[in-house]
């Protein structure tokens, strides 16, 4: 047993490792030969002894018997052993051994293995100068400085370090585009909106900007630009999500857009800020009605905030887009995508267009806050400089009143009055023409007032002609119709003689005589192909049929079918095609012809 030193200090952590590195730095240029004793006093190599207590042959334990297996020697030391040791006994500081908890206590010691200075050594307990200790099964401890491990696995000396362990491969990510986005570095006159989600329904044609003022951005961008294909491109992409964060600074609009190329392109849209004078006269305009604050801050522009004599809404030619692109279009569709986002921002919030004129959202509220205080100060001031005036009280101008029921209403007249007579005058209408208009107006305010419905309200101005026509006294074109004729007849681009021959035809059977005079048509089978029998029974001679059109052979007599089922005369001169309606009508064809003369 090795005597104890009384007065030597205590080992603090750290002191072994320290040590074993400056010794690995003065013995690192040369390394140490086969057989030269290392820094414990054991010689390397083949050479080295055998440890006390073991014999060299059969490698047993001293006092127990039990055969150990023999170490084998040692490899030759290579330059950094040293070091290497001394970073492995550094490890082991910093990191305690664990020990089973059915294994065999080690000794305490100083966080390196060796006794405490302070306890009492136990009886047998070898001093740190002496030759290793072993556990009571015959394992042996590790000395100083050298890494704490587990005492059932001692590691060798000597042992070659582990291949470093493969990395795993780093997860492969999409390449995300640039961003502008800084939300940090917004502030009064700098904002920055995130993208938005991609909208199908953009791209199919819905309106981009709902708003009237985003409209109005909408018509500066398309009247300003020279390439409608490029404006729907740049829609598309707007509505696909191809635009990135917006920042909005004064005097334009700057975002990353992607294109067709995998980097995207920077994309920017200038407009020109207001000058100092705009600002104020625009500031009282605002003031000049508390519902223009009052819309503001609502996110809403007033119509008579844009016409104050400021130019606050841009116009054509007035935005200037810029794109790092190689398309030299005015705008590309880059700068076009950036517009239309824009829009949509506008339309959320008006301030953006305000901020893109020069001044942000909190110094125009500021700048409205102050001069609506002192427009309400000189309101007040005037208000009391001028003499009370009387007035109502307001809760006596809004009581709700109840107002009587209304008389009911008189009995329409039994039949239209005579209009008064309109004396004639050198140059100016004819004194009958008015007569006949006052009279035909007022029957026909009659009828709409007993029925509720104008009897003439779906007739064309040809046939309203011939209505007015038909209902002036008289027959044919004498002197004191010749006048409303030609009157009624260059108004609706006819003919006297064709307005005369229609006249015969509506006071032959009205609107459906018209009809019949200028409409032929294909009656179906029936009444019309009875009415050919019927003739040739009456000893008359067989009629030649056209459409609904039954003609005499010698070509003065005419029977026409009219959609209501009766049968219209006509007559002209023989060898002539100029047909006049004659007689009234009639279910029978017989009937219709009674009362015309010449008929063979």
């Amino acid at each position: 047993m090795t005597e104890e030193t009384p007065n030597a200090p205590a080992p603090r952590p750290g002191d072994a490792a320290r040590k074993a590195l400056r010794e690995a730095r003065a013995r690192a240029p040369r390394p140490p030969e086969p057989g030269e004793p290392t820094e414990a006093g054991e010689p390397t190599g083949a050479g080295k002894p055998p440890e006390a207590g073991t014999s060299s042959g059969t490698g047993k334990s001293p006092g127990t018997g039990t055969p150990r297996p023999t170490r084998p020697p040692a490899k030759p030391a290579r330059p950094g052993d040293i070091a290497r040791r001394a970073l492995r006994a550094a490890r082991a500081e910093a990191t305690p051994p664990t020990v089973p908890h059915d294994a065999p206590a080690p000794l305490r010691g100083a966080g390196n293995g060796a006794p405490s200075p302070d306890a009492p050594a136990p009886a047998g307990t070898p001093t740190p100068s002496s030759s290793p200790a072993s556990e009571p099964d015959g394992t042996p401890l590790r000395g100083a400085g050298s890494r704490a491990t587990n005492p059932r696995a001692p590691a060798p000396v000597n042992a070659p370090n582990p291949p470093p362990a493969p990395e795993p491969p780093a997860p492969t990510t999409p390449r995300t585009p640039h961003s502008m986005a800084a939300p940090t570095r917004d502030g009064d006159l700098r904002r920055t909106f995130p993208p938005s989600a991609p909208r199908a329904t953009d791209a199919n044609g819905d309106p981009v900007a709902t708003t009237w003022w985003g409209n109005a951005w909408l018509t500066a961008l398309e009247a300003g630009a020279l390439d409608a294909a490029r404006l729907a491109r740049g829609r598309t992409y707007a509505a696909q999500g191809h635009v990135d964060a917006i920042t909005v600074t004064p005097g334009q609009a700057l975002a990353y857009v992607r294109g067709s190329r995998p980097r995207p392109y920077r994309t920017q849209v200038r407009l020109r800020t207001l000058s100092d004078a705009d600002w104020d006269r625009f500031l009282d305009a605002a003031v000049e009605h508390t519902g223009h604050i009052a819309a503001l801050l609502d996110k809403e522009m007033p119509h008579s905030l844009s016409d104050c004599g400021v130019p606050l809404l841009p116009g054509p030619g007035d935005l200037e887009p810029l794109c790092s692109c190689p398309d030299r279009g005015h705008p590309c569709k880059h700068a076009a995508a950036l517009c239309y986002q824009t829009a949509r921002l506008l339309d959320e919030d008006p301030f953006v267009l305000l901020l893109l004129r020069g001044r942000g959202e909190r110094e125009i509220l500021d700048a409205l806050s102050r001069r609506s205080a002192a427009h309400a100060a000189r309101a007040a001031q005037d208000a009391h400089d001028t003499a009370a005036l009387p007035g109502v009280r307001a809760r006596d101008a809004v009581t709700p009143r109840t107002l009587p029921p209304l008389p009911a209403p008189l009995p329409p007249p039994p039949h239209p009055e005579q209009p008064p007579a309109h004396p004639a005058a050198p140059g100016g209408p004819d004194p009958l023409a008015l007569d006949q208009l006052a009279t035909d107006a007022a029957a026909r305010a009659h009828a709409l007032l007993t029925t509720g419905r104008d009897p003439v309200a779906e007739l064309t101005l040809w046939q309203d002609a011939v209505r007015l026509a038909a209902a002036r006294p008289g027959s044919g074109l004498t002197a004191s119709t010749r006048a409303v004729y030609a009157s009624l007849a260059s108004a609706t681009g006819r003919t006297t003689a064709d307005l005369a021959r229609a006249v015969a035809a509506w006071r032959q059977g009205g609107l459906e005589g018209l009809a019949v005079l200028e409409e032929p048509w294909d009656p179906p089978a029936g009444r019309f192909d009875r009415a050919r029998p019927l003739l040739l029974a009456a000893d008359l001679p067989a009629f030649r049929p056209w459409r609904n059109r039954l003609t005499h052979p010698v070509g003065h007599v005419q029977l026409r079918l009219g959609r209501d089922h009766l049968w219209y005369a006509y007559e002209s001169d023989p060898g002539a095609d100029d047909w006049w309606p004659r007689g009234i009508p009639d279910l029978d064809p017989i009937g219709a012809l009674t009362g015309l003369g010449g008929i063979p």
